[in-house]
């Protein structure tokens, strides 16, 4: 008599792995470790592998057009010239999607700006990249997620 058992009881099944040599600077190495136990991974494999799978699905060019909602994180010097009117020309022309921002002013010029966003996410991924690659920005993160913020108010119909 065969019984199937329910998924969550099943043996799984391992892929098969590939090995790789990593030369890190010592204090890059030191802070692995650190990392590795903090967080309590079994290995420094598991938590490299971690770290690999999470950056890559950051930067998937296979987002698509699920709408999903999320913030985009810069810091940068507000003294740049001409940096603050490129990030707010770049927010405008993409008002349907940029919620809000919100600037903390930090030490020595330097802002954190933390915008909030919802959209297609090959778009957010878009308006990401144009932000985060402006010059004078030294910093910058897209973070998703599907869950939704319920509408503000609806939108006209563009014509």
């Amino acid at each position: 008599m065969r019984v199937d058992l329910p998924e969550d009881l099943r043996p799984v099944k391992r892929e098969p792995v590939q090995r790789i040599s990593v030369s890190l600077p010592e204090s890059v190495f030191q802070e692995l470790d650190k990392l590795v136990e903090r967080r309590g991974f079994e290995s420094r494999s598991q938590a490299i592998a971690e770290m690999i799978q999470k950056s890559a699905s950051e930067h998937s060019e296979d987002l698509g057009d699920a709408i999903m909602a999320g913030t985009i994180t810069l810091f940068y010097n507000e003294s740049k010239p001409g940096l603050w009117e490129n990030l707010a020309r770049i927010e405008r022309e993409n008002v349907d999607e940029v919620i809000s921002s919100q600037h903390v002013l930090l030490e020595k010029n330097h802002v954190m700006e933390v915008l909030l966003v919802q959209g297609p996410a090959s778009k957010l991924k878009k308006i990401s990249d144009q932000l985060i690659t402006c010059k004078g920005i030294f910093s910058g993160r897209l973070t998703l997620t599907s869950t939704l913020m319920p509408p503000i108010h609806p939108l006209p119909p563009k014509s």
